[in-house]
């Protein structure tokens, strides 16, 4: 279920257009009476205990198999006493490591044995008014889902504290903090205090600060604990693939004999005061980027109990949309006051809501985005906005509940989950999407501009208002001025203004439907449900229908080439020819005009050029397919060179690039480049001076030349369709492609990888903290059973670094490690190995990384760590079978790499051949530590005082 307040960036990204006519209003249904209460979905149980505690049920079979739980706790770091400062979350943290029935890690190892996977199934997160616990795990096993409420009722009372384990994890909670840190985090620092002005919000972030962090005593942390987990702040959320009456005996029988403590503290709500003054905040920061100014309206929180109350939020969306839709046209002007602007609404903390007014500027130009920013405001203030503009969003809104009540059968039970903890925590309203798309139908259509305009006309009211400007630090002094900036608001209420002009463009998309060739053979995959067409014009399609979801259709396609063939001359025109030329439009249609074209409808392709292929992907509801289609064919044969549009995105890739090198990771990443590529020329990084070589005609050139013989693309379709229906759209749109019979491949540009050892060091920020990558390659025997078994590795040695880094050592709050392969133009594998930590353990950390990778190597891995991950294999593929877009990716990447796509459901055979003793020959083969490249990123406090080699990159050594 959806509900309309979280429409606010759905409602302004889905494509818009005419042909859509909206549903005439119904006759008064007496259920929609503006002062009724909402209803609670018939599909959604929900009881409290005598003890105080919620509980939310409700079956859903997608996933099958699985359920998504919850444990919801509505106390977070707002209630924090001072020397408590962010202990909710360590809280949080602690309840991993050890309960009464789970000790020390073996919650998680427990978890891990049945395939599940932290981060992915096994998460939690605190924020400043709850903490909230989550577990996906599997219901084909009824021990499994007793133990999983074992897990909830053991967070609920009776985590642990072990010294031992506080100490432990005191580390990995300093190294989370240490990791948040950086130019964002101390504008939030400069900001906070005067957005959150005489409120706990200011003094309470979640992470708390780093010397309560490192000096807290254990009884504090047990404390918060024991003040605030306890059943009537808790409610426990079950949604999946179960029966609901075992599931709520489950619930009582371990939930209903807890106990609230005696003494109970207020659970208070943290309020944010008003104030007549614009309360004003200008920052700078040297490491910061872009230049951005916010303008913040508080208000009071939003009822949501009612009719009344939906509807008014319909309405309020339709004003972010539509104002939305003005900001983003000025974006795409050939001289663009912004880099991007956006205006959004809703909730805030728990006792405010807020209207944000967002722009990102060039640098020396905050003052033309602000004025363009409050003028366009002002604009929609003094003259409203037309007919046209609200019925679009009228369409664009009541498409999205009617593909939303289209998938309601096929929703993922996780939505349901996050739904009820926010009804929970937020009060709101559950009524189901049968209802609320009803509701809708049936109160959008008499939504008229006069209220709109009502809401417009007040948006700019200054009371609870705040204004935040952030920079980067300039030798000139700030950007502006407390002074400057309310003039701004002054100076747009005085101008001059004319209305705004809806440019609508006329016609279909496509003026002429194109000549239709045939399907010349097909080629059933009876194992896999899929076909292969191959049709007139030599492309090559391949369909595979499924009912994974009832709204969603997918698709990809390459063709071999890409900007590989251009000349190292042309590799930026080449690399930027599909943005250039897509930001102009198709057809006869500007970008802004295509939006606006395409009236409820959900289709949208975008073209792709790369090193080795272009293609065009995209996807779209299958009410919709024919427009698919339609913007295929289009963006293949009729691109639309536009020198505004060439100019806008120029002008606002400059102004994203000044300040790049400003980022501590810019340079260590550079670096990386750099080593790994042996600095070769088409690796260079994407920098100001690189716009120098932007040019509209060579871009417009390549992307034509690419696209204009299309006899050996491949196509791959995916999704709620049939073959009966597609087949004339393929023949209509496809194989009406030109060709010309021309025959190519890609090319090998020579980029070659270092050999031997390979280190450095960047110095570069100013904050206490270290990153450090470890990239070991080398060349690669392409097959299946090499891929499965580097990637099985892989997933142990992550395991095993995970629990060495941070559990045993506590130096790290997360490690990753992965791999990578490639057939083409060289076989060749990566091993990536990274980290953050305190400089200081930098060296430490990586010689226990090498040291594990010796081990894994001369013993290789022991069987329990190694059925932990092949049961985490088995589980992930039960549902990525499920899903579109993993057969989607999957088909692709069979007939890129010429491999039979039937052996796409043979896990169990790469397993057959998976063994202790293969998996220590592929640490042998892939943990190659006389050849890898090393890259650590110190903090310029950390540089030697020696000066650095000249032509460092980034101070590196």
């Amino acid at each position: 279920m959806m509900r309309s307040k979280h429409l606010l960036v759905v409602v302004g990204l889905l494509w818009l257009g005419a042909g859509l006519a909206l549903a005439q209003p119904a006759a008064v249904d007496d259920r929609f009476a503006s002062a009724n209460t909402l209803p609670v979905d018939a599909k959604l149980r929900k009881g409290i205990l005598e003890n105080g505690l919620r509980y939310y049920i409700r079956e859903n079979r997608r996933p099958e198999n699985r359920v998504e739980l919850r444990l919801a706790v509505n106390a977070g770091s707002i209630l924090e006493d001072e020397n408590q400062r962010g202990l909710a979350h360590f809280v949080e943290h602690m309840a991993f490591n050890g309960t009464e029935n789970f000790k020390k890690q073996a919650l998680v190892a427990y978890l891990e044995s049945i395939g599940m996977r932290m981060g992915s199934d096994l998460n939690a997160y605190t924020s400043f008014d709850e903490t909230v616990y989550m577990l996906q795990l599997p219901t084909d096993d009824a021990a499994i889902l007793q133990t999983a409420f074992e897990i909830l009722e053991d967070w609920a009372h009776a985590v642990s504290f072990e010294a031992e384990e506080i100490e432990k994890e005191r580390g990995v909670v300093i190294e989370e903090w240490r990791g948040g840190r950086g130019a964002g985090a101390r504008m939030r620092d400069e900001q906070f205090p005067v957005l959150f002005k005489d409120s706990l919000y200011a003094e309470r972030l979640t992470i708390g600060d780093k010397e309560t962090l490192e000096s807290f005593a254990h009884q504090d942390l047990v404390r918060f604990y024991r003040d605030w987990y306890r059943p009537n702040l808790m409610a426990v959320i079950a949604v999946g693939d179960f029966d609901a009456d075992h599931v709520e005996s489950l619930i009582r029988e371990h939930f209903e004999h807890l106990e609230n403590p005696e003494g109970l503290r207020e659970r208070f709500e943290a309020e944010v005061p008003d104030h007549e003054e614009t309360l004003v905040s200008i920052a700078d920061d040297e490491e910061l980027t872009q230049t951005a100014v916010s303008i913040a309206f508080k208000r009071a929180p939003d009822s949501e109990g009612t009719v009344g109350d939906y509807r008014r939020s319909l309405v309020e969306n339709s004003f972010y949309g539509m104002l939305n839709e003005r900001l983003g046209e000025l974006a795409q002007e050939a001289d663009p006051p912004y880099l991007g602007a956006s205006v959004s609404g809703g909730s805030f903390v728990r006792t405010k809501s807020v209207n944000m007014l967002s722009a990102g500027v060039v640098e020396g130009g905050l003052d033309r985005g602000l004025r363009a920013l409050l003028i366009e405001a002002e604009r929609a203030r003094r003259f409203g906005f037309q007919a046209t503009e609200l019925e679009r969003q009228k369409v664009n809104l009541l498409r999205y509940y009617e593909q939303a009540f289209n998938e309601r059968e096929k929703t993922q039970s996780r939505v349901y989950a996050a739904e009820y903890v926010r009804s929970f925590l937020n009060g709101e309203p559950t009524p189901g999407i049968e209802y609320e798309n009803d509701l809708a139908q049936a109160l959008a259509p008499g939504i008229t501009v006069a209220e709109v305009n009502e809401l417009a006309a007040h948006f700019l009211d200054q009371g609870n208002r705040v204004i935040l400007v952030s920079s980067p630090t300039s030798k000139d002094g700030p950007v502006t001025d407390r002074e400057a900036l309310l003039a701004a608001f002054e100076d747009a209420t005085s101008t001059d203004l004319e209305e705004y002009e809806d440019d609508v463009a006329e016609g279909p998309l496509l003026a002429q439907i194109p000549e239709a060739g045939t399907i010349l053979s097909r080629r059933v995959l009876a194992e896999i449900q899929s076909e292969e067409w191959t049709l007139s014009n030599g492309v090559r399609v391949v369909l595979r229908p499924t009912d994974f979801k009832n709204d969603d259709i997918r698709f990809t396609s390459y063709s071999p080439g890409g900007h590989s063939l251009v000349s190292d001359q042309d590799y930026i025109p080449a690399t930027t020819a599909t943005s250039v030329v897509m930001e102009g439009g198709v057809g006869k249609f500007e970008q802004s005009q295509l939006r606006k074209a395409l009236a409820g409808k959900i289709a949208v392709a975008s073209p792709t050029i790369g090193e080795l292929t272009e293609g065009i992907s995209g996807g779209g509801a299958p009410v919709d397919l024919e427009t698919l289609f339609q913007l295929i064919h289009l963006y293949l044969t009729e691109p639309r060179k536009d020198r505004g549009a060439f100019e806008s995105i120029r002008a606002r890739m400059q102004g994203m690039l000044e300040n790049r090198d400003a980022r501590p990771e810019t340079p260590f990443q550079d670096t990386l480049r750099e080593l790994l590529s042996q600095n070769h020329p088409r690796r260079q990084p994407f920098t100001v001076e690189t716009l120098a070589d932007l040019d509209l005609d060579r871009s417009y050139e390549i992307y034509r030349d690419r696209f204009s013989d299309l006899g050996d693309f491949t196509f791959f379709f995916v999704g709620s369709f049939d073959f009966a229906e597609m087949a004339p759209l393929v023949e209509t749109y496809l194989a009406s492609l030109p060709s010309g019979g021309r025959t190519e491949t890609w090319r090998d540009i020579g980029v070659e990888r270092p050999g031997g050892v390979v280190e450095r060091t960047v110095y570069k920020g100013l904050e206490d903290k270290a990153r450090v990558q470890l990239i070991l390659s080398g060349d690669f025997e392409w097959s299946r059973v090499n891929r499965y078994q580097l990637g099985t590795m892989v997933s142990a040695l992550r395991m095993r670094l995970r629990g060495i880094l941070r559990e045993d050592l506590g130096g790290v709050y997360g490690v990753s490690v992965g791999s990578s392969t490639s057939r083409w133009p060289n076989s060749e594998y990566q091993v990536t190995i990274g980290f953050a930590c305190a400089p200081d353990q930098a060296a430490t950390l990586t010689a226990a990384v090498f040291s594990e990778i010796e081990r894994f190597k001369r013993e290789g891995v022991d069987s329990e760590l190694l059925e932990k991950v092949i049961e985490a294999q088995r589980r992930q593929r039960e549902t990525q079978l499920k899903e579109n877009g993993f057969w989607l990716r999957s088909l692709r990447f069979s007939y890129f790499h010429d491999e039979d796509p039937n052996l796409l459901l043979d896990q169990d055979g790469l397993i057959d051949k998976l063994s202790r003793k293969k998996v220590r020959e592929a640490a042998r083969k892939y943990l190659d530590e006389k050849n890898y490249v090393k890259v650590v990123l110190m903090p310029e406090a950390a540089r030697p005082e020696q000066t650095a080699a000249p032509g460092s990159l980034g101070g590196s050594q």
